[in-house]
């Protein structure tokens, strides 16, 4: 049927497909996280096709991008590849704790703020929280996770990043001081709170980490998802973002400090992401400045999908580690 694409998992091997039956389009590509590769035409089939090997995960998001005789390409829309054997988190069907949802207005910016029914001091700030929310399910996963007494209650403060995402997130000294100095003391007294723990994905995690590298009394405890910890050596494909030198330099020396406040951490990292080596480095390197690290490598990719995933038992380790 033209225009219908597909996948499946068979064994060790990944197949995708995009019918064509009168060879309209000039190439297919497929486009995702961990594989990047095009298609090839088989005329018998009316088809364009790929086999290869299945990198270590349980699910892919994809899409193709379709090119037609004219060179201009368009994108088949998003798609999800799942193997035999993945499963969703359990919480995503756990009922709830009662709570309610509420703006903050802060400097420069507006956070959403979901808090339960029983008082407590104990506080999650989220980088991207939108997107944590929207695409990584964070908001009902704390819900959840109250709501089963994974955890004990907490609020949960999600930081929108504004327009400047890239530029803030990427080792910015200026961000740093505003999150540590301004925006965590504001939100410590509005909500009378006590041990704050922060979290973050990708360039949001890079940012929870270098302010608490600048301002070590600023968390007491860090969850970081994929964090971008760029290094020359290893991720010469980054080379051409523009804050790239920038994090290199920071990576560097945030992995060569002598020793460091020693508060809990959890580092989580695709599998199949390219991020994989420069966190493996960084886990060892928090290690030996005497950091409470624990290191997960998860069945997926670089994906909000893969990080809701991993947000239990892992977030739910380190909240209970830190507000034990």
């Amino acid at each position: 049927m033209e225009g219908a694409g597909g996948a499946s998992c068979e064994g060790t091997v990944l197949r995708f497909w995009y019918a064509d039956p009168l060879h309209l389009l000039a190439g297919v590509r497929l486009w995702s996280s961990a594989i990047r590769a095009d298609l090839a035409f088989n005329a018998d089939l009316g088809a364009w096709e790929l086999s290869c090997a299945r990198p270590p995960l349980w699910r892919l998001d994809y899409h193709f991008e379709l090119t037609g005789p004219d060179g201009e390409t368009r994108g088949s829309g998003p798609a999800e590849l799942r193997c035999p054997g993945y499963a969703e988190p359990d919480w995503l069907a756990t009922a709830p704790a009662a709570g309610t949802w509420r703006r903050m207005r802060l400097p420069g910016r507006t956070a959403r703020v979901w808090s339960p029914v029983d008082d407590t001091d104990r506080v999650l700030v989220a980088h991207d929280g939108p997107e944590y929310d929207l695409r990584g399910r964070l908001g009902d996963y704390t819900a959840a996770a109250i709501g089963s007494g994974r955890v004990r209650p907490y609020h949960l403060v999600l930081l929108e990043p504004g327009p400047a995402r890239e530029r803030i997130y990427s080792a910015d000294p200026g961000y740093a001081f505003l999150l540590a100095l301004d925006l965590l003391p504001r939100i410590r007294a509005r909500l009378c709170a006590g041990p704050v723990v922060g979290a973050g994905a990708s360039l949001g995690a890079l940012a929870m980490a270098h302010a608490q590298w600048r301002f070590p009394d600023s968390f007491a405890g860090l969850f970081l998802q994929s964090s971008s910890y760029f290094r020359a050596r290893l991720d010469g494909q980054e080379a051409g973002f523009r804050y790239f030198r920038r994090i290199v330099r920071f990576t560097g020396l945030m992995r060569h400090r002598e020793k460091g406040p020693g508060v809990p951490v959890t580092l989580t990292c695709g599998a199949a992401e390219e991020n994989l080596g420069n966190n493996r480095e960084m886990a060892d390197a928090l290690r030996g400045q005497g950091y409470a690290v624990d290191f997960a490598e998860t069945p997926d990719a670089h994906t909000w999908t893969g990080w809701r995933d991993a947000l239990h038992p892992h977030l739910t380790g380190l909240l209970r580690r830190v507000w034990t």
